[in-house]
């Protein structure tokens, strides 16, 4: 681990074997919050996180999908698709760290953006430990089965920009995290597997705080820059997310982090029109 928070965090997309990212994660976000990390400068950041030989990473039509219902690999598969997530959250969250957090960097962000988005990359290794030890006690781990490199590919499209990455990785990702787990926690629960709704649902808090950071400093930078928040992430979303905005959506969770439907029920009309 290096001296200085920036440098730390790139340590964190450097590391490798899954397991031990995830614990370099938290490790930098002990000293961080322990005061023992300085900020410090910009440093080159890599396009890609190193990651471990398995999963076999494939295109996202490729990789099978299975039924929570299906004995006895669906909910196996749910777990593992779930910590590729988590997995590929970690270096997203450190990468904002490291890619327009240094005190030289164009847009210069409080230390409070630093404290968020740690806190965050915190939480994603948190979630990624939980899952995979769920995974241990079904005889399973991360790497059994393939995967899709699509959130990462998403990711880089803004890695220009603070303020795209902001409004396509919180804003449009994490989000649809909140739309989509509540129907995974209650198919846990109908196939008796409570322990892993429970994960799930833990997870699901979490996020609300992880959209409302992401929202808080899009608000931020979008008033460093005299933008009118609402149609500035309209724009960007159309601009450079390519997936679209699938309803129905959490309105109760997205509300909680402070993101309203009139950001995204027109957008996801005019989208799907």
């Amino acid at each position: 681990m290096t001296d200085t928070l920036i440098g730390a965090a790139v340590s964190v997309l450097e590391t490798g074997n899954a397991r031990d990212k995830a614990a370099r994660a938290r490790a930098v976000a002990a000293n961080w919050r322990a005061g023992s990390l300085p900020r410090g400068r910009s440093q080159l950041v890599p396009d890609r996180p190193a990651r471990p030989a398995r999963p076999e990473l494939k295109r996202p039509r490729d990789v099978p999908r299975r039924r929570i219902t299906e004995a006895p690999g669906g909910r196996t598969a749910l777990l593992h698709a779930l910590c590729h997530i988590e997995l590929n959250a970690i270096d997203l969250a450190f990468d904002i760290v490291a890619r327009f957090g240094g005190i030289d960097a164009p847009d210069v962000f409080p230390t409070g953006f630093l404290d968020d988005w740690i806190m965050v990359g915190d939480d994603e290794a948190r979630h990624f430990l939980m899952l995979d030890d769920r995974m241990a006690e079904l005889d399973a781990g991360y790497g059994d089965l393939p995967a899709h490199d699509g959130l990462w590919m998403a990711s880089m499209d803004t890695a220009f920009d603070p303020l795209a990455r902001l409004a396509i990785v919180p804003m449009v990702l994490e989000a649809r995290g909140l739309d989509v787990t509540p129907a995974m926690i209650d198919k846990l629960r109908s196939v008796g597997d409570d322990r892993s709704a429970d994960t799930l649902q833990i997870i699901h808090d979490d996020e609300i705080t992880h959209v409302a950071a992401g929202k808080r400093w899009f608000d931020h930078l979008c008033s460093k820059r005299n933008l009118d928040p609402l149609p500035t992430w309209q724009d960007l979303v159309t601009r450079h997310f390519k997936g679209g905005l699938k309803p129905p959506f959490n309105v109760v969770s997205r509300d909680k982090a402070d993101f309203p439907e009139c950001y995204y029920a027109p957008l996801a009309e005019s989208l799907n029109a």
